[in-house]
């Protein structure tokens, strides 16, 4: 019997494999495929972020093998929703962790409040440099001053965080039919805003500790495999 497949796609920080530490033991029973987004690469410069590009690239992993379930993180969460749109056929569920899916909730008062927060440091990117623009987005965002240190990995995620668009201008719209987990980490009012709304619109939502990154913890994976297993399940039914 083939494997169904599940694909997972990162947001900011680490991409491909390394940014699903926890998840790589899903290989023993899926077909895992970790890809990454459009600009991330491990030598080659940055390359300005390109969402409609993100989900040609996610709509190609699913393609090949007739669909399959898709876990996101943060801003790859955008790239896994608008997929489910153009293809809902190809996508089983949907896993969204810590979703930056700021349009869905433009008038809500956290999101509302984070983009008259970020927005302005946006405005600038083009006058700051990269090692700036990195050090003040994560004052802003993540209220985090800590040093990054001076290689060249450092260097190129520098840029690309400095080429990335801002998430409030996604054109997202609720997936209908695609069954749908939000996880967060119970840590920023912005994204448990998000969480509410997709749960207000059928998501189950749960919570588990972890800060930015609830699926590196014991919890937050069992809840992504658990989702996933038992939406495999109910597919099985179905089909019998």
């Amino acid at each position: 019997m083939q494997k169904q497949r599940v694909v997972f796609v990162h947001g900011l920080g680490s991409f491909g494999a390394a940014a699903w530490p926890k998840q790589h033991g899903m290989a023993l029973d899926y077909d895992a495929l970790f890809l990454r987004r459009h600009g991330f690469h491990p030598v080659e410069e940055p390359l300005s972020s390109d969402v409609a590009a993100d989900v040609e690239i996610l709509v190609g992993a699913l393609a090949d093998v007739g669909g399959g379930h898709v876990v996101a993180h943060e801003q790859g969460a955008i790239a896994a929703m608008l997929a489910a749109l153009d293809r809902p056929e190809l996508v089983f569920s949907l896993s969204l962790v810590e979703p930056a899916c700021l349009s869905l909730t433009a008038e809500l008062p956290a999101t509302a409040a984070h983009r008259a927060l970020m927005e302005p440091l946006f405005d600038v990117r083009s006058q700051l440099n990269d090692a700036d623009y990195e050090r003040e987005f994560y004052r802003r965002a993540f209220s985090s001053v800590a040093g990054v240190p001076d290689t060249p990995q450092a260097r190129r995620s520098a840029r690309r965080l400095r080429l990335q668009a801002p998430p409030w201008e996604a054109p997202l719209h609720i997936v209908p039919g695609v069954p749908t987990l939000v996880l967060t980490g119970g840590w920023e009012p912005l994204y448990e805003e998000i969480a509410a709304y997709l749960q207000e619109t059928g998501a189950l939502r749960r919570v588990a500790a972890g800060g930015h990154r609830p699926q590196d913890s014991v919890e937050g994976d069992r809840i992504i495999r658990s989702f996933i297993a038992e939406v495999g399940r109910t597919m099985s039914v179905r089909a019998s």
